[in-house]
């Protein structure tokens, strides 16, 4: 639009090369400008996640908690919650479909030996009224933010009030690596707790932000299409060993379908008991089926 206003002022005087500096200069300007804290930010990312790591203590200062009705009807509510990582017991993936079966919604939940349960979730930073926009995301329109939920508003928000459809799958991680991969999560939020940067729908969203941290865990894990049709990334993480053996992905995809049990469950307090009935990894006399 800039460069069309100049066009019509200045377009039939002005030589080539002229033009070329115009343009030139727009393209500077634009990659110049800084991602920034201080917008007028939705309701759901107005807040950023600011994590403390004492020894084996976590602290997560604003974790989400909200109680959604619809996605335009909800309670606001933040929290801070402590965890202990030598009680860190499990890991899962999960990928909610919101546009056909190649793109999917990446988050990873962590379980606790106590049943408790923190949802990490890398998305666009939307301004008040703003909706993500893939195109968009290659243009630094969006910040990012690290968010930490409660997977009653996390995930129940994306099933029952977004109309998503949801897969879970449990990652075949040991507590070491379990550790690791939590504290990569923290790091990163304590990245942009110190300083903006802009999503990029390519190079840095919620499914790249898993492979990045699965990375420190095994360096040699190798680059694949499916980073970035992400709706098949379970299948990648499969093909990877990173989820539980024993099964054919197949048994594993239908069992995680935890979008009509989430459905039934509503606002239960064991909501997450109920999405994972029936789950592989998840026993019936374990804590979290409690």
């Amino acid at each position: 639009a800039a460069a069309w206003r100049v066009w019509r002022r200045h377009g039939p005087r002005w030589p080539l090369p002229a033009w070329g500096l115009v343009l030139l200069g727009m393209q500077l300007a634009y990659w110049s400008m800084p991602p920034r804290q201080d917008r007028d930010w939705a309701d759901d990312v107005a807040r950023r996640l600011h994590p403390e790591v004492q020894g084996n203590r976590v602290i997560l200062h604003d974790v989400r908690d909200f109680d959604w009705r619809s996605d335009t009807d909800y309670t606001v509510r933040w929290d801070t919650r402590e965890y202990d990582l030598d009680h860190l017991a499990s890991a899962d993936l999960a990928l909610s479909y919101w546009m056909g079966p190649a793109i999917a919604h990446t988050l990873v939940s962590f379980g606790f030996d106590d049943g408790s349960r923190v949802v990490f979730s890398l998305e666009i930073r939307k301004e008040r009224g703003e909706s993500f926009s893939a195109l968009g995301g290659f243009f630094r329109k969006f910040e990012e933010t690290l968010v930490a939920a409660d997977e009653r508003d996390i995930l129940r928000v994306r099933t029952n009030a977004r109309g998503e459809d949801m897969y879970l799958y449990r990652l075949a991680i040991p507590r070491d690596k379990l550790r690791e991969l939590f504290l990569g999560y923290v790091q990163r939020a304590q990245v942009l707790d110190r300083a903006p940067r802009f999503y990029n729908t390519l190079t840095s969203n919620c499914t790249t932000v898993v492979f990045e941290l699965a990375r420190r865990i095994d360096p040699g894990l190798p680059l694949d299409w499916r980073l970035l049709l992400s709706g098949y990334f379970a299948e990648y993480a499969y093909d990877q060993h990173a989820l539980l053996p024993g099964y054919t992905f197949a048994q594993l995809r239908r069992a995680g379908h935890v979008t009509a049990r989430a459905r039934a469950a509503g606002d239960a307090a064991d909501f997450s008991t109920r999405i994972r009935a029936g789950m592989p990894g998840e026993l019936p006399d374990s804590p979290h089926a409690r």
